[in-house]
């Protein structure tokens, strides 16, 4: 079940002179032992990586509550933005039915799930629409208890369910993940009495994942989550190796930072199954809120561009074979699909047709993907392909400690902190004075000097 990175094609021997050169790659050794060293210095720090081993007990009260809400619901409404919502999506799509919304009760691992990752007034409406409180457990989820968004959803839901049920309701309909001690959502799940889950210290939002931020949504829907931790600790262990070229994630973070300083400054991920496609927009955020950051005047980053074999072969790849050379491709490969879907005879006289009968969609989609590398590779653009043996819960685990890994090695790399946002803290911060919140007055005196607009 080990997933593997076949990095063939971001060398110059595969791809011509616009690939990593062989020379590049002989420093390798050394500039990875840096990032391992400095890595492995912040272990105490970046508690993520110790996720897999240290939450028996945890696991127990996740399995016990998402039973009992297995029991009692109909609807699970996680309320959340950013990880607290890209990584239920992401696992949620990668696990279970690909209409798991839509299936009959008695075909569904669980409860039907959404996940309100915006706050477009017209969504909230209509998830108001299709849910019936009285049969609804929501789980608002944010750290630090102050953003914005997801603390409007949740007075929303406060509101709808003390005037419907009264307060008492809350306790039996609303669950908390927060911070153990500090924000404003632990001091409203104590007041009220919710079913709290804490994000530990030293996990930020896009590396959570693997703690009751996503695996409660996901034992809610009946995913086994002790295999995706299980995944999660292999790769990790396997992700702590000396050797680079024996370093999954170290390797994909040179092959990576190398090809930025050859102007590939865009990363397209490409998964070829259905299954993987929210991975996509789970990466995105990881790579671009992790690594799109200044020091000084230098500013790095890549930006990370989301796409879907075989999907956008068909609206995407002719950029990424005779478009500029400042993107790479990684293709997400699956060896072994779930279900094996031939196609039948039905049009035997027509040989331009025909030819497809007999083979299987399974065969179809790899062979695309193979098409689509070699016509990427021939154009002369790096890309590399990771291979899932099949989707399952335990790869599932090992792809996302893989790209939180790599993640945090290019931040090595790139002498960076991959850990912050302060970009992203600018923004909720002028949100703050827009909306009148005391303190950020000055925030909002910076806005109006520099109101003017020129429209057409």
């Amino acid at each position: 079940m080990r997933i593997r990175i076949d990095y063939t094609n971001m060398l110059e021997s595969a791809v011509g002179a616009k690939g990593i050169p062989e020379s590049e790659l002989a420093l390798y050794p050394e500039r990875g032992r840096a990032a391992l060293e400095g890595l492995r210095a912040k272990r105490d720090v970046i508690r993520w990586r110790d996720l897999p081993y240290n939450q028996k007990e945890i696991v127990a009260k996740i399995k016990a509550v998402a039973e009992k809400v297995r029991e009692s619901a109909e609807y699970f409404v996680v309320l959340g933005i950013g990880g607290s919502a890209l990584g239920p999506i992401a696992v949620q799509q990668a696990l279970n039915h690909p209409r798991y919304n839509e299936l009959p009760r008695e075909k569904r691992n669980g409860p039907k799930l959404y996940v309100e990752d915006n706050v477009d007034p017209e969504r909230m409406a209509a998830l108001m629409d299709v849910i019936e409180p009285e049969k609804t457990v929501f789980n608002v989820i944010t750290k630090s208890g102050s953003t914005s968004e997801t603390m409007a959803q949740l007075l929303t839901v406060m509101r709808l369910l003390i005037d419907l049920y009264g307060e008492d309701a809350l306790k039996e309909r609303l669950i908390a993940t927060t911070d153990r001690e500090k924000g404003n959502l632990i001091g409203i799940a104590k007041k009220y009495g919710l079913t709290t889950f804490c994000v530990p210290e030293g996990v930020g939002g896009r590396f959570s994942e693997m703690c009751p931020v996503g695996l409660l949504p996901a034992a809610v829907c009946g995913i086994d989550i002790e295999a995706m931790l299980d995944g999660a600790a292999y790769m990790d262990k396997l992700c702590d190796s000396d050797n680079v070229f024996e370093n999954p994630a170290l390797m994909y973070a040179l092959l990576e930072t190398s090809a930025m300083k050859l102007g590939a400054n865009i990363g397209v991920l490409m998964p070829y199954a259905d299954s993987l496609k929210y991975f996509s927009d789970w990466y995105a955020q990881l790579w671009a809120e992790s690594l799109g950051k200044k020091r000084g005047e230098a500013r790095f980053g890549q930006t990370p561009v989301k796409a879907l074999g075989v999907t956008d072969q068909h609206s995407q790849v002719q950029l990424y074979t005779d478009g500029p050379f400042d993107k790479t491709v990684t293709f997400l490969g699956v060896e072994n699909y779930r279900t094996v879907f031939t196609i039948p005879h039905a049009v035997d006289e027509n040989p331009n047709v025909a030819f497809l009968s007999g083979h299987t969609f399974n065969e179809l989609i790899s062979a695309e993907r193979r098409a689509t590398e070699h016509a990427v590779t021939v154009s002369g653009h790096m890309n590399k392909t990771i291979l899932l043996p099949e989707v399952n819960a335990n790869t599932i685990g090992q792809l996302m400690m893989l790209f939180e890994l790599a993640t945090a090695y290019a931040g090595e790399i790139l002498g960076i902190n991959a850990y912050d946002q302060p970009g992203v803290e600018e923004g909720k911060n002028m949100t703050y004075a827009l909306l009148g919140k005391k303190g950020y007055e000055a925030k909002l005196g910076e806005m109006k000097e520099n109101s003017a607009r020129r429209t057409v």
